[in-house]
């Protein structure tokens, strides 16, 4: 799949959910043939669904997830426990359709794409990578700036136009990931100034950090934080930034403006979500949540969001593994309002057999 080339932020607006017809979507879901409330959390997914599509009927055969890779400066300080060129072997790991989450995205159906944001590698071409690369690795945000303001505009931009190639490509549900060694540090900064909370609730192990770890990765946090005052989204996407961060807040924002459901996986993707919320306040009402990581800080930040996500499996590979392991329960809410007979069919004895032909 190639992106459409262009450069800045696209400039439509995102339309807000119209909250008005969420009385008409609960009462037809309560007139379904079930005790009122009997499918719990799957009927207030299933209102969201009908918002976000409306007036059309949700649609979710086609799921693709997003993997945003990218190199980190930081990493040269030693926030984490591995290399950056693990960075580099993940990615073709993805490709080789090996890693967790190709096993996960296979048992829900979805599809897998690739996208090299800023990998500090050549990557060879493959029909399941998108080559969205802005620089191979971002600066020490230690030490100064980790992205420009234009390489923040232009991830923006490449992140929406990749949601919107997929789109027009038939993708119903949009699912975003990462992969990144260092993300995890970056993310914490962003949150920091955009939820707002204290950095040290923000700081966690990673990808295993040990007690000394943790506490040499919040110190280096700290030195980053303490050299820009920046608290406006942007510019604080390019003090302390990743390119696969800074590219999904656009693919989220690109999901908006297309009224398309986009699934938000861990810590990091949040944090994406984050910034793009704090953009376009609009976009929030097309996030869905998908679980609560292990990750420190992901329910400080997901409190930030006003979000509850709907699965708590002890996750914290991030790469859009929880985020793969969400669509099912989009397809099951849809399905509540497209497949679902009412009770007062079934109680007249007029029922229909299901249509089966569609997703």
């Amino acid at each position: 799949m190639q992106a459409k080339a262009s450069a800045g932020l696209t400039a439509s607006r995102i339309e807000p959910l119209d909250r008005s017809l969420e009385v008409q979507f609960r009462a037809r879901i309560d007139g379904k043939a079930k005790p009122l409330g009997s499918l719990g959390r799957l009927e207030g997914l299933a209102v969201e669904l009908g918002l976000i599509w409306h007036p059309l009927p949700p649609r979710t055969e086609r799921a693709a997830v997003f993997v945003f890779a990218a190199d980190h400066g930081l990493t040269a300080e030693g926030v984490s426990l591995y290399p950056s060129s693990v960075t580099r072997a993940m990615v073709a790991t993805y490709l080789a359709g090996r890693a967790g989450v190709n096993a996960l995205a296979r048992a829900s159906g979805v599809d897998v794409w690739v996208v090299d944001a800023g990998v500090d590698a050549e990557i060879a071409a493959h029909p399941e990578l998108i080559d969205a690369k802005i620089r191979r690795g971002s600066r020490n945000a230690m030490r100064e700036s980790a992205l420009t303001a234009e390489e923040v505009g232009d991830c923006l931009t490449r992140g929406a136009e990749i949601v919107d190639t997929a789109i027009d490509a038939g993708t119903d549900i949009v699912a975003i990931g990462e992969m990144g060694i260092g993300n995890t540090t970056s993310a914490a900064l962003l949150m920091h100034r955009l939820a707002p909370a204290p950095l040290a609730d923000c700081i966690g192990a990673g990808a295993g950090l040990d007690a000394a770890g943790v506490a040499r990765k919040l110190a280096v946090a700290e030195k980053a934080a303490a050299r820009s005052a920046a608290t406006s989204p942007l510019e604080v996407l390019a003090e302390f930034g990743g390119y696969e961060i800074a590219m999904m807040a656009g693919a989220v924002l690109g999901s908006a403006r297309r009224r398309r459901p986009v699934i938000i996986d861990g810590f990091i993707a949040t944090a994406a979500a984050l910034v793009a919320v704090r953009l376009e306040p609009a976009a929030r009402g097309y996030c869905v949540f998908s679980h609560r990581s292990a990750e420190r800080g992901h329910t400080l930040l997901l409190k930030a969001l006003d979000a509850k996500p709907y699965l708590d499996l002890g996750l914290r590979l991030g790469e859009g593994t929880g985020a793969v392991m969400a669509v099912p329960l989009l397809r099951a809410a849809a399905g509540i309002l497209t497949e679902m007979a009412d009770l007062s069919d079934v109680l007249a004895g007029t029922l229909q057999p299901a249509d089966r032909g569609h997703g």
